[in-house]
């Protein structure tokens, strides 16, 4: 989909890893002029000749929390959505690609008229409309 951000200029806090190096991914995919910036130039430099490979963050985070657990990958995304996040719809992590697709969609034209809402990016773990 043509989000019409060709030759945008972008600043992307924190974008040598994780979600934000997900935003800086989807906004460059996106043809928008990109401003990496990090804690170090060396992180800056990495991510810059990066920028069109996998995204890092959620799924490293979590694979060392069920290290940590004796657990695999699976089986502590299974335990937490049963324990923590119950009511979620996709009873999965969102990934930083999932996170990236919404910001860059909202920095873009074409959401003028997407207005006046919170929008979460939480696979439905809202426990009712009201």
């Amino acid at each position: 989909m043509n989000l019409n951000l060709a030759d945008k200029l972008s600043l992307v806090t924190g974008s040598t890893a994780g979600i934000g190096y997900a935003i800086a991914t989807s906004l460059a995919r996106e043809g928008a002029r990109v401003i990496v910036n990090g804690r170090s130039q060396s992180s800056v430099d990495n991510a810059v000749s990066s920028i069109t490979s996998e995204s890092r963050g959620v799924g490293e985070f979590v694979t060392a929390l069920a290290k940590a657990e004796g657990m695999s990958f699976e089986a502590f995304e299974k335990a937490f959505f049963k324990k923590a996040r119950p009511t979620s719809l996709i009873k999965r992590f969102a990934t930083t690609e999932e996170v990236a697709s919404l910001v860059t969609y909202i920095a873009s034209p074409i959401a003028s008229a997407t207005t006046g809402a919170a929008l979460r990016v939480d696979g439905g773990v809202a426990k009712s409309a009201f």
